[in-house]
């Protein structure tokens, strides 16, 4: 088992023939996340239109349900990592965060019109994705050979977007069935969610006790920061996280500036998915070959380019092609290449711990990021605003190429 190379001080480096193979505990997790997120993205697709056209909210006040618990997740992961670090239970922190949102959709089937049950449903999904992510990611890096994180943190995240490619066409498929019966929507929903916690309790091998065989070390955010390395890692994904523009902004500025037809503007997200299932694992295999640092720096690049390409004079046809390849290159050179960097640094004991730590420094910077540009394009207008942005984000990247430490070496992982 990779495990028992991942976790020891001096253990031997993996055979180069094992580290082609991805652990099957690895495709485990990524089944679970693919029909997880069937479920998850099935609701998200059909929630503004069931929130605000349904029931009567107002856009100001879905806004700010969203903001708020987007903001409560990124602190949850905190407390879930730190959970799982305790005795080694990444499964079972795991598996309360996968059933903890597939129980929400039961709250969004039971509420009717009333606000605080819709508010509580939400928050009980954003909850449990917060406490799933890091020790999930952190059975990934327990499971696989240190050479070979980037390729298994893109296969996991290439199954993990197929499974958001298809929520929403099967959440559009049954409103179309069911003549707009959200209720319909809902009840799938929480079916297909209560399968994926089925799929991670019979497929993803349990008793991780032994992943924290290493002596015990104090597991506070104070002990992880007194590590340069992950301190390194964590302020320059915070850095480049606060001069991001989200995805909502670029899909639309893309409609400003082609006139796309409203009909068509859900379907965006879903080419820049499709461009990051397509690249995930590329992405990983050359991370694993010419180390994490730079395809994470050059992914952020690539976010760049899109930016400045819809600040140039292009066809219409050119702009929406080159900005949706160009956020799949983002994501994929980005969202696994990030924790197969990050993994490596730190000791078994305190892996989800620090995991944690990174995705939320990043999260919570990225919320600012939206705020700030929000605000910007408010008073400036969008191409001051983007503008702006791409001056932040090009100074993120330098100076997040300093603060990144080296790779290390593929066959060691930190005690």
């Amino acid at each position: 088992m990779y495990l028992a190379t991942t976790g020891r001080r001096g253990a031997p480096p993996a055979p180069s023939g094992a580290r082609r193979r991805v652990p099957a505990t690895v495709l485990a997790l990524g089944t679970v996340s693919l029909v997880t997120d069937v479920s998850s993205e099935m609701v998200t697709a059909v929630l503004p239109l069931y929130l605000v056209l349904g029931l009567g909210l107002t856009p100001l006040q879905f806004g700010f349900l969203d903001g708020l618990f987007t903001g409560a997740t990124a602190l949850v992961r905190l407390l879930g990592g730190h959970a799982a670090d305790r005795g080694g239970r990444h499964k079972r922190i795991a598996g309360i965060g996968y059933a903890l949102s597939a129980c929400s959709r039961l709250g969004l089937l039971l509420a009717g019109g009333a606000t605080g049950l819709i508010a509580a449903s939400l928050a009980a999904d954003r909850l449990g994705k917060g406490i799933r992510t890091a020790p999930r990611d952190a059975l990934i890096t327990l499971e696989t050979p240190p050479g070979a994180l980037g390729r298994a943190f893109g296969v996991h995240r290439a199954m993990d977007t197929t499974g958001a490619l298809l929520g929403p066409l099967a959440a559009f498929a049954l409103l179309w069935a069911t003549s707009d019966a959200y209720d319909a929507v809902f009840v799938v929903s929480f079916c297909t969610g209560l399968l994926g916690v089925l799929l991670l309790l019979v497929l993803v091998p349990g008793g991780r006790r032994e992943t924290v065989a290493a002596p015990r070390a104090p597991l506070g955010l104070a002990a992880l920061l007194r590590q340069p390395a992950l301190r390194r890692v964590a302020l320059a994904a915070a850095l480049l996280g606060a001069a991001t523009v989200g995805d909502a902004f670029l899909y639309l500025l893309l409609q400003r500036r082609t006139g796309l037809d409203a009909t068509w503007f859900p379907f965006l997200p879903l080419g820049a998915a499709g461009a990051y299932l397509l690249l995930a694992v590329p992405a990983g295999r050359l991370a694993d070959r010419v180390g994490r640092r730079r395809p994470f720096l050059y992914g952020h690049g690539a976010l760049l380019l899109a930016m400045a390409l819809l600040l140039a004079p292009v066809p219409d046809a050119l702009l929406v092609g080159g900005v949706l390849a160009l956020l799949g290159v983002f994501y994929a050179a980005t969202d696994g290449v990030l924790m197969a960097l990050a993994g490596p640094l730190l000791p078994a004991a305190r892996r989800a711990s620090g995991l944690a730590l990174v995705q939320t420094a990043q999260a919570l910077a990225k919320v600012a990021a939206a705020t700030g540009f929000g605000a910007a394009w408010t008073l400036w207008g969008p191409s001051t605003a983007l503008v702006l942005a791409s001056a932040g984000l090009t100074a993120a990247i330098v100076c997040a190429a300093r603060l990144l430490p080296a790779d290390p070496p593929h066959g060691r992982t930190t005690p």
